[in-house]
């Protein structure tokens, strides 16, 4: 029936229903006009480019090409036919992409734009696999909405094979993201080789065992896990992403969530003396979660908040990151240096003598809001930001270094919604927008996921609930909405501990998160943009990616 049915359509209908189907992009581009014929790239078809940066895109198509359809083109700087590709030096990193029969030009308005041409030409490209690829004769012309569209992956709770890290900033290229926000070190392992401090990694990247199940958890594997990367490594992952026009933002935690560092240096702790065992029970931990070592600082085995934070009140502290910072930030071009500043309870600057003796000569003093440790942490966070910006850097934390006074040049990430931003941005400081209500693709996708996850159903955040953020709060003026610079979504890895879960929690999720970060607001539509996704989803399966409500 079906055979008969599209045998008796009409020969012009039917091309429209073809062609119809044929231009399907995500993120959804700004200008898009349909004209007739196609592009047949096979081969044969030659890639011209002459600059470093216009090379990158050509081997980034390339690569595509080799890896999808078994094509590899040839590149060659002068020609008037086949992919032409040419990066411009000024403006917003915008492109235009025309295709007819002879010739796919990409021009960009720079570098990146150029390589976001690319981008969008991929997805002209058939999804089955093929030696003659025919791609629809079309004009583009589009541009992001903001500067900042990042991706963030948490390699503390499980560490990822270096390839597997490749594979991910090759996802951020592919939905035309330009920044990789890589967090290194957490309670549960630290994650970067600092030559001068060999412990870090060779005590701190290692921890006895894992909690079983969602926190509390249920057992405990009582098997070592760990590893990290070393600096080689990093400048290795750093080069790939810069070949692709990503930034890799860092991140080292402080004061909180450095049971790891101080499991390898104890004097950084304010109670050197306390084991880990003690900290991990006066959360709430079951003793029976536990394994191994009880009676020294140890790496912590469970999820959640500790009080065993880096001490304020040593000049050691400050010393010891001065000197793992020394090290990061050669490795790592970004103006941007994110240090946490998340979840540090205050308790043990209580009871230190020397955080209360820094509270004394600092003349810090207490409020009906809040105790005089809470704006210690102001001068722990405004500190580290002076010395981060007599190295050129610019510190980035999450909101809650808004708390006791914002240091004065830095940027706020807002994560506990939208409300941390907002107030950043009334007070002109610098804003990306990652809030657990959209942007936090650790959270279940499904009410009933057939694996752990971080959240229950208060926790559920369908691709729908995605989409349907706005970067830009409506509680800001249009002046304080030029703070916000972007936004990020967020992946955090306490129960994702193998490269297909990460997969599986990412996509679809991504592209609805690339739509609202590309697209304007206003010609965001979700009946649209799912209708494009299921094209999407046949080249997630062209890739061999796995993904939620992959068949």
């Amino acid at each position: 029936m079906l055979k008969s049915f599209f045998l008796a359509l009409p020969l012009l209908a039917l091309f429209e229903l073809v062609a119809a189907q044929k231009i399907s992009i995500i993120p959804q581009p700004t200008h898009i006009v349909e004209k007739t014929g196609t592009f047949t790239l096979t081969s044969q078809t030659t890639i011209v480019a002459q600059t470093k940066d216009e090379i990158k895109s050509a081997n980034f198509l390339n690569d595509y090409l080799k890896s999808c359809y078994g094509l590899t083109l040839p590149v060659k700087s002068r020609g008037t036919s086949g992919i032409i590709i040419k990066a411009g030096k000024d403006g917003k990193d915008g492109y235009t992409l025309n295709v007819d029969k002879n010739t796919v030009s990409i021009n960009g308005n720079t570098a990146p734009g150029a390589f976001y041409g690319i981008q969008t030409f991929i997805q002209l490209l058939p999804t089955e696999k093929g030696t003659m690829l025919r791609v629809p004769a079309v004009n583009i012309t589009d541009a992001p909405t903001v500067g900042y569209r990042g991706l963030m992956l948490d390699v503390g709770r499980h560490v990822f094979p270096l390839e597997f890290i490749k594979r991910y900033i090759d996802y951020i290229a592919l939905h035309k993201m330009n920044y990789f926000h890589w967090h290194l070190t957490e309670d549960q392992g630290w994650r970067i080789e600092i030559k001068k401090y060999p412990k870090l990694t060779q005590v701190g990247g290692y921890r006895n065992g894992t909690i079983i199940g969602r926190y509390p958890g249920t057992g405990n594997t009582h098997q070592q896990y760990g590893g990290f990367y070393t600096q080689e490594q990093v400048k290795e992952i750093v080069k790939y992403a810069s070949d692709r026009f990503i930034t890799v933002v860092p991140e080292i935690e402080m004061p909180g969530h450095g049971s790891a560092a101080i499991a390898a240096y104890p004097y950084l702790s304010c109670f050197p003396e306390k084991p880990t065992y003690y900290f991990f029970k006066k959360a709430g931990n079951k003793p029976g979660n536990w394994a191994g070592d009880t009676t020294s600082k140890t790496v912590m085995q469970s999820w959640g908040v500790y009080d065993d934070i880096f001490c304020a009140g040593k000049e050691s502290t400050f010393s010891f990151l001065q000197d793992v910072l020394d090290e990061v930030l050669p490795l790592f071009p970004s103006k941007i240096v994110h240090i946490g500043g998340d979840e540090a309870p205050k308790t043990n600057w209580q009871n230190c003598p020397n955080c209360q003796k820094r509270i004394k000569d600092l003349n810090i003093k207490g409020d009906s809001k809040h105790k005089a440790e809470h704006y210690l942490q102001s001068y722990f966070v405004q500190r580290m930001e002076k010395y981060l910006n007599a190295k050129g850097k610019t510190l980035m934390g999450w909101d809650e270094i808004l708390e006791g006074g914002l240091a004065p040049n830095a940027w706020v990430m807002s994560w506990r919604g939208e409300a941390g931003g907002i107030q950043a941005a009334k007070e002109h400081h610098n804003v990306i927008m990652t809030p657990t209500t959209y942007a936090y693709i650790d959270y279940q996708q499904a009410k009933k996921e057939d694996s752990v996850t971080i959240s229950d159903n208060r926790g559920f955040l369908p691709i729908e609930k995605v989409y349907s953020w706005k970067i830009f709060p409506d509680a800001l003026t249009a002046e304080e909405k030029k703070y916000v610079q972007g936004g990020q979504a967020n992946l955090w890895t306490e129960y994702i501990s193998n490269s297909s879960k990460v997969e599986y929690m990412i996509f679809p999720r991504v592209a609805a998160v690339s739509e609202v970060l590309w697209t304007p607001q206003e010609q965001k539509n979700w009946d649209n943009f799912s209708k494009r996704l299921e094209v999407q989803k046949k080249r997630y399966d062209l890739w061999g990616t796995n993904y939620f409500g992959k068949n």
